[in-house]
């Protein structure tokens, strides 16, 4: 049987059997869908691509979807992403997760997969709570937000993913909202064809532990300002945000970094042992 022509593939080809387990009304349904019909778009094919996350809600996005994937474990996806990009540059990488897994405990690593700027896509579903685990404030949390985990609120500043990225030296960056999937996988699709490092913060509301969450779908609005590839000019955009301006900021023209693959080591790995014999 011969292999279906790439444009043959549609966003359902790229969906899994394995049924989602998120809770209803969950914002992540949304933006897997989202990610689906970008790679449909983009005319790429299951094998080509893998995905790649870490650990919460919207890190289970690989196994819904036909395309290779890795599990990996808590804040880690963007290394495993990193090095199988550099690998395997011939693979669109995906990497896709959540606020907690990518600010919190994968904050040092997200900075670093800024600055070091391999082609890789981030996706980050952005609901500003650990869901998965009942509702703890997460580093996007608002201040005040009172929980039964925070009374009256944590009191901490929120991290600001976009002006973290901008700085740290993302050549991509952008925000969609869940409740726009056709918006979110045509931004989704900018991003991967976009050289280096592209990261998209995806507003992805929980109404179970955030139900004030479904009003997102009143304050996202479509940015005024179009994207540039000034970081001086996004810079000032992103710092008087209001948070729901939704399109690219920042579309850079930084070379990715790609070491040579497949480089022969010239007896390297035997001087190296000598210099280790006793």
């Amino acid at each position: 049987m011969n292999a279906p022509d790439v444009a043959a593939f549609k966003p359902q080809d790229f969906k899994s059997d394995t049924k989602p387990v998120w809770c209803p009304g969950c914002g992540d349904y949304s933006v897997l869908s989202s990610i689906t019909k970008s790679l449909a778009a983009l005319e790429l094919r299951p094998e080509n691509v893998a995905v790649i996350s870490g650990i919460g809600c919207s890190s289970r996005i690989p196994a819904y979807t036909t395309c290779y994937g890795f599990h990996g474990v808590h804040g880690r996806a963007l290394a495993l992403g990193t090095g199988l990009k550099v690998a395997r540059p011939d693979l669109t990488v995906l990497v896709t997760g959540g606020d907690g897994d990518g600010y919190s405990i994968g904050g040092n690593h997200f900075m670093h997969a800024c600055r070091r700027n391999v082609d890789l896509t981030y996706i980050v579903m952005d609901n500003h709570v650990y869901g998965m685990t009942k509702g703890q404030a997460s580093p996007t949390t608002e201040p005040d937000w009172s929980s039964k985990l925070s009374p009256g609120g944590t009191g901490v500043r929120t991290f600001h993913p976009l002006v973290i990225a901008l700085a740290a030296g993302a050549n991509f960056v952008a925000r969609a909202f869940s409740g726009d999937p056709n918006g979110t996988a045509a931004i989704i699709s900018q991003a991967v064809r976009h050289p280096g490092f592209s990261f998209v913060e995806v507003l992805s509301p929980c109404v179970t532990f955030r139900p004030e969450q479904r009003n997102w779908k009143e304050l996202a609005h479509a940015a005024s300002v179009a994207q540039t590839d000034d970081p001086v000019r996004a810079a000032h955009r992103v710092m008087t945000d209001d948070g729901f301006n939704i399109g690219v900021l920042y579309a850079g023209k930084r070379t990715p970094y790609q070491p040579p693959v497949g480089k022969s080591l010239d007896g390297a790995m035997e001087k190296i042992e000598k210099e280790f014999l006793l």
